[in-house]
């Protein structure tokens, strides 16, 4: 592969999970406004848990869509998929951005706005798996790091997008043109980036390497159930802190922040832009590291370790409003190793199943890993906090999710793929 089509390459494969997270992303920075035009309960906590719980239902059909867009990815290649996937993508995206509120139609405005979210968590679904599988494949072993890595890069390019363009409504608009037009303004900036999206992943080349006979005989989840059944539980409680800790420390800040400890909205959103620089940052050189290590298993530990160590010390630098530069500084060095965590997850997993079941594999995983435990990650902390009246709720449910994650690396173990089998490009 040329370095130009190298470059275009990644560009069409990290896009379309970039737009994923970015509408994840946008939607959480605007979820109290959101829960007020579309949830008018009178209740603030009440408005903001039906917000949030809307944006977790999308992660509902997320295990669906990993099902159905894995299988797919794995019968028929990487590059079909990548451009359903995107396709389905848009379609939710239109529903979540034209969706009329309650004051204009009623119960229809909740619904239509539900009904986007489903689309998302669907397409969702089957877009990690199928693109981080297409990155691994797509070149040689000894960088596979490096290309997987993009994977996190675009997460962070998404989030501190997202990010930016919440501080600048924020900053910039009245309440309300807020509530009029401009929580909507992120969304349409998405949706104009999905026909370039689809342009540009139309030149994939394919990489998938062995025929899928195996899989066309029975189905990818019947093979990944009979064989790997181990290896697919351990697997989505390998994601269980990695996705808490994005969903929480990235996306739900600034609402903790501002309902929970009174920030302003402009000082609560510099911890989310932080994180998500870094992010967008450190995954350029923690995937070179990966290259350099020999047991990324023992990488995992470590930077798991660490992680789940600074939990608490976040959360009480925030609650006790430490200078910001302190706090930044922890959250800084959180979310390097969760994202050295997250890439050498990557790699792990999808060495660990022949290229026949990789896409289904991590979709299932991850799409398992992230409904489960991250994508009610903001209704979960938001009710704790509600029945607890204890601020440090958040932290307590990211330090469960650590340490369950902790014992599930301990005890992964891979194994050799059937002879034969060559994972990437030469």
């Amino acid at each position: 592969m040329t370095d130009k089509l190298h470059r275009k390459s990644l560009l069409a494969v990290t896009l379309g999970n970039g737009l994923e997270i970015y509408d994840f992303a946008v939607y959480s920075f605007f979820s109290v406004i959101i829960g007020h035009l579309f949830f008018p309960v009178g209740n603030a906590t009440l408005s903001l848990l039906l917000s949030v719980a809307t944006f977790g239902i999308g992660f509902l059909v997320r295990p669906l869509g990993s099902i159905v867009l894995g299988q797919y990815a794995d019968r028929h290649g990487r590059k079909p998929a990548l451009q359903l996937i995107l396709l389905l993508m848009g379609l939710g995206g239109l529903f979540v951005a034209a969706a009329p509120t309650w004051q204009q139609v009623g119960i229809w405005g909740p619904v239509i706005l539900i009904i986007g979210r489903l689309i998302q968590g669907f397409s969702a679904g089957g877009e990690i798996g199928t693109a981080t599988s297409w990155l691994l494949e797509a070149g040689e072993g000894q960088s596979r790091g490096q290309r997987v890595s993009w994977q996190m890069v675009s997460q962070g390019a998404a989030a501190l997008a997202g990010a930016i363009i919440g501080f600048v409504l924020t900053h910039s608009l009245s309440m309300q043109a807020l509530y009029s037009w401009g929580w909507r303004v992120p969304f349409i900036i998405g949706l104009l980036i999905i026909p370039l999206g689809l342009i540009i992943r139309k030149t994939l080349p394919e990489t998938q390497l062995t025929n899928a006979s195996e899989v066309q005989a029975t189905s990818s989840l019947g093979l990944l159930l009979k064989q790997h059944r181990r290896r697919l539980f351990l697997g989505i409680l390998l994601v269980m802190k990695s996705t808490t800790s994005f969903y929480i420390i990235v996306y739900y800040l600034p609402a903790y922040m501002v309902n929970t400890l009174a920030y302003s909205p402009g000082d609560s959103y510099w911890l989310s832009i932080g994180a998500a620089v870094i992010t967008l940052l450190a995954p350029l050189f923690l995937g070179r590291l990966i290259d350099r290590v020999a047991h990324l298993r023992g990488l995992m530990l470590s930077s798991l370790c660490v992680s789940t160590l600074l939990t608490f010390p976040i959360f009480l630098a925030i609650m006790h409003h430490l200078p910001l530069s302190i706090t930044l500084s922890i959250v800084v060095v959180d979310q390097v190793m969760a994202n050295l965590y997250a890439i050498a997850f990557f790699v792990l997993v999808l060495e660990s199943f022949p290229s026949v079941l990789r896409a289904s594999a991590l979709s299932i995983i991850y799409a398992f890993g992230v409904t489960l435990f991250g994508g009610f990650a903001q209704f979960n902390v938001t009710f704790l906090l509600n029945i607890s009246h204890n601020p440090l709720a958040p932290a307590a449910y990211l330090l469960f999710c650590g340490l369950i994650s902790l014992a599930a690396t301990y005890f992964w173990k891979s194994t050799p793929l059937p002879q034969g089998e060559n994972i990437y490009v030469n």
